[in-house]
């Protein structure tokens, strides 16, 4: 522990190598953050402009996106100024900060994954009624739901750390999660059971929803003729893969949290650099290849700028 003026500081203790490569880790990290940012924010504004992609499916599409950005400028600002700095510190509440906007925004993903499952259920089963369940009052509902609830479920566990002992200020990891448990002098009863109720409600019940929702998505596509079997194939393909990217990113934080001691510390460093890549990423990629409508206006935006 690092303590001036009365602040404390955790030591990220997770960099491997960092001597010898740092200007390497900065220019790939620094690289990868501007393309992150470029894509996401492309594809965004995209559908901002262009009012035929003012539809549910696609205004969740966005906020997802939007959810990468965040993640992303939570994370790599700091990690970026470590990789060029002689110690890797960072305050307790800095740290608490990270860790909130991590989660609030890994929370509301898994929202937002189940409105748009939600979404696709009724446009695909119910598909007379669509205009009507998914009306605009119903999407601003949802996604102020995918964004509050997590927010606030996470700010009440960032308030029981911030009123923890602890006894260890060294972090296996080159960004702040929910690690700090392992660093309370005594484990905290309400602390383990709460984190028990976020997983609950913030990732197994979501989770049941979305397989639920694509169950009977693919009973109801059975049963039907080709033409709704290929609407299915088309809109639901990317939104099942970015719920994969999704789920390896969940499983990431488990073992890097939860198993982390078992891992050699290069072996922790690489995975965490991966994803710290890749999440970001997919998401933009999947949707502008797989996403017809979103594709097409790519196209014309580039065609436009190369005859520019």
């Amino acid at each position: 522990m690092d303590v001036e003026l009365n602040v404390t500081y955790f030591t990220l203790n997770g960099y491997v190598e960092l001597q010898k490569y740092r200007y390497l880790y900065f220019v790939i990290m620094f690289l990868a953050y501007i393309v992150i940012i470029f894509c996401n924010s492309t594809v965004v504004i995209l559908i901002w402009f262009h009012k035929n992609l003012h539809e549910p499916m696609y205004i969740f599409i966005a906020a997802l996106l939007i959810n990468s950005i965040l993640y992303s400028t939570a994370l790599y600002p700091k990690i970026l100024m470590d990789f060029l700095s002689e110690k890797q510190i960072i305050t307790y509440s800095a740290c608490l900060f990270q860790a909130f906007v991590y989660y609030t925004v890994a929370g509301s993903e898994f929202s937002l994954l189940s409105a748009m499952a939600y979404d696709r259920y009724v446009s695909i089963c119910k598909p007379l009624k669509y205009p009507t369940i998914m009306s605009k009052v119903t999407v601003n509902v949802c996604l102020a739901l995918a964004w509050l609830i997590p927010a606030c479920e996470v700010a009440v566990s960032v308030l029981f750390y911030y009123n923890t002992k602890l006894c260890d200020y060294t972090l296996n990891g080159i960004f702040c999660n929910n690690s700090g448990y392992k660093h309370q002098c005594v484990t905290s009863i309400i602390i383990s059971i709460y984190g028990l109720v976020l997983l609950i409600t913030l990732l197994i019940l979501p989770l049941f929803f979305i397989l639920f929702t694509y169950t009977r998505i693919l009973i109801i596509v059975f049963q039907g003729g080709k033409e709704v079997r290929r609407k299915a194939a088309k809109t639901c393909l990317p939104h099942l893969l970015v719920l994969m990217n999704f789920s390896c990113f969940v499983t990431y934080d488990v073992i890097t949290v939860r198993m982390g001691s078992d891992l050699t510390k290069t072996v922790r460093f690489v995975i965490t650099l991966l994803m710290l890549l890749f999440h970001p990423l997919i998401n933009p990629i999947v949707y502008g290849v797989k996403m017809k409508e979103i594709s097409k206006h790519l196209k014309r935006m580039l065609c436009w700028l190369k005859s520019h």
